[in-house]
């Protein structure tokens, strides 16, 4: 039986050997180099339109939340499905 990979990595460096920015998994907290984590964005959106006028333009802005997932989390919660 052959071993079959999850997905297809799309890697590229964007600076050289050990300059790499590092981040921390939102999930594990694991620190993985940029250029492997996943962006994943999660929020919620307000659909009473009372309460939407009431707290404004500035305070929908805080319901989104930009987050990086590393590999392993990002197969576990099912961001990057197997072929």
């Amino acid at each position: 039986m052959s071993k079959q990979r999850a997905y297809k990595r799309g890697w590229k460096h964007t600076k050289k050997r050990g300059r790499e920015t590092v981040t921390n998994c939102s999930f594990c907290g694991r620190r993985v180099p940029r250029y492997k984590t996943f962006s994943v964005t999660r929020g919620f959106r307000i659909t009473d339109p009372v309460l939407r006028k009431e707290l404004g333009q500035s305070a929908m802005s805080f319901a989104w939340q930009k987050m990086s997932a590393c590999p392993s989390c990002a197969r576990h919660r099912r961001i990057v499905r197997s072929k």
